[in-house]
């Protein structure tokens, strides 16, 4: 073929596949690769899904009693049996799930948000307000906890909205920590200074160059703050400092189930087999997170 020839002839040549998928993708399938992370996602969304349509799926009315079906056993009408007053067992279990769940995601949202914000702070700006904010840090985290939130609830009336504010305003102090970790490692970084250079102000560097670098760890550590703001309600309820009566709470149920031990065994146990899978399946979602935003993993 002469030159003439090979010059005038068209070469298609089709585009090179994409060879690193995007940031997303990329961890969309590291999360997917998890069976425990996607075994807890499931168990989210299913308990998730049940809450949202208690008002559907339970057969009976939660707090209405039935004097004549007291301590049913599992099967029949009652699936999992009925409690001192006749009440389901299973429809108060799918409304106790919507307290649980508010509670958790809310307590949490208020807990991360202060940590957030009070992290940046502290990172970013260093000096005194770096240690006016660690000691207020330290003085918090040098408050019993569990007792804090018994003298709250206390004080004020036990009602979901004191219960959130208590949860969140125990919760940030580990969580401020780590932001403020993060944003000193961050805010090193070349971008960062590049946007100092180009006058790019505190805000717009805070919220679009160090915050979205710096949340990985923090939306490890909400996810697992949620099981355990679910384990606290529980505990209140426990101990008689929750949720009023009659309104449903797996904590509650636990508290006056286990009166019945002997004669009911399924009274306690069905709403501790709720918690415990709920848990679970927050934390299993947690540790899917960490290894799927761990950076190394993809080096």
């Amino acid at each position: 073929m002469s030159i003439r020839a090979a010059e005038r002839k068209v070469v298609a040549i089709e585009p090179l596949p994409e060879k690193y998928p995007s940031n997303w993708m990329r961890f969309w399938l590291s999360f997917r690769r998890s069976r425990l992370a996607m075994t807890g996602l499931a168990i989210v969304i299913v308990m998730s899904t049940a809450a949202l349509l208690a008002d559907v799926i339970a057969p009976f009315d939660p707090v209405e009693p039935h004097y004549s079906d007291r301590l049913v056993p599992p099967g029949g009408a009652y699936v999992l049996g009925t409690d001192e007053l006749g009440r389901d067992i299973f429809s108060r279990l799918l409304y106790g799930a919507r307290i649980s769940l508010v509670i958790g995601l809310v307590a949490q949202g208020v807990s991360v948000s202060i940590g957030i914000v009070l992290g940046l702070l502290a990172g970013w700006y260093g000096g005194w307000v770096d240690d006016l904010i660690s000691r207020l840090i330290e003085v918090v985290w040098s408050i019993p906890g569990l007792m804090f939130l018994i003298v709250v609830v206390t004080i004020f009336e036990p009602t979901p909205l004191t219960i959130f504010a208590a949860l969140g305003l125990i919760a940030w102090p580990g969580q401020a920590r780590l932001m403020r970790g993060q944003v000193l490692v961050v805010k090193g970084m070349e971008y960062v200074a590049a946007a100092q250079a180009m006058g790019a102000s505190t805000l717009r560097i805070l919220i679009q160059h160090i915050l979205p670098n710096a949340i990985a760890p923090m939306i490890v550590v909400a996810t697992l703050g949620v099981a355990g703001a679910i384990l606290t309600e529980s505990t209140l309820s426990f101990l008689g400092l929750g949720v009023k009566i009659p309104n449903p709470s797996w904590g509650t149920m636990i508290d006056i189930g286990r009166n019945y031990t002997v004669t009911a065994w399924w009274y306690a146990i069905f709403p501790g087999l709720a918690i415990m899978i709920t848990v679970l399946g927050f934390n299993f979602i947690g540790d899917g997170l960490r290894d799927a935003l761990d950076p190394t993993q993809y080096d």
